[in-house]
């Protein structure tokens, strides 16, 4: 029985930066497994390109958890630990506030509110179709996933989460989601988290090797 960690990606390209693209994940994924032994999971959360699902913040945090239910479920492992890049780690640890099973939570680069995404909604809709990402008809307007996004909380779900281990990484200089939220969250947690700020890194924290080998570090400090 090994350690499980799910690799949560953010948005494709746009304002969240290429470097959350999923298609970059995969390959993070197999350095950590070879590198610390654990059981490594990727998701391909609903509504990206090729999933033939609709994305709605709901939904990928219906992923997340279906994530953890497999790998405590099929791997087999003895406990679960979340990371993810931009969008990726705001839901990482909106997950792991709401679900205790997990033992802790790696966020690179995320945001303490989605409230840009939802002061001009129809221009988010179009970049959403223009980063080739399905929003079905359900989940759009104020009923949908502007609601949604709106009720995601992750200044409150990140006090949720200590005692377990939190580790948050920014890029001191990144343009997309200023420093000053990942202090925010640190706070929301009574600064019982781990936070290191990059020196001159922007938002795609997922090919800076110091971050990588900042999380490669914290995986190893974690109990199995």
């Amino acid at each position: 029985r090994r350690s499980g960690l799910v690799v949560c990606h953010g948005f494709p390209a746009g304002p969240w930066g290429p470097a959350a693209a999923p298609q970059s994940i995969g390959s993070l994924a197999d350095r950590l497994a070879a590198e610390t032994g654990w059981l490594v999971l990727t998701l391909l959360f609903r509504g990206m390109s090729g999933t033939g699902g609709q994305f709605s913040v709901g939904g990928w945090l219906a992923d997340l958890r279906a994530g953890v239910d497999h790998l405590l479920n099929a791997g087999p492992v003895e406990g679960v630990w979340l990371t993810g890049f931009s969008i990726g780690g705001t839901m990482a640890i909106c997950s792991a506030g709401e679900d205790d099973r997990v033992r802790g939570v790696a966020a690179f680069g995320a945001s303490a509110d989605l409230n840009d995404w939802v002061s001009d909604p129809r221009r988010t809709s179009e970049h959403f179709k223009n980063l080739g990402i399905t929003v079905g008809a359900e989940t759009k307007g104020a009923d949908g996933w502007v609601r949604q996004f709106r009720d995601l909380r992750p200044l409150d779900s990140i006090a949720l989460i200590p005692p377990r281990p939190v580790l948050l990484v920014h890029g001191a200089d990144d343009e997309v989601v200023p420093v000053v939220a990942a202090r925010a969250l640190a706070d929301a947690a009574a600064g019982e988290v781990e936070l290191r700020v990059l020196a001159g890194a922007g938002h795609g924290l997922r090919h800076d090797p110091r971050a990588v080998a900042i999380l490669l570090g914290w995986l190893d400090r974690q109990e199995t």
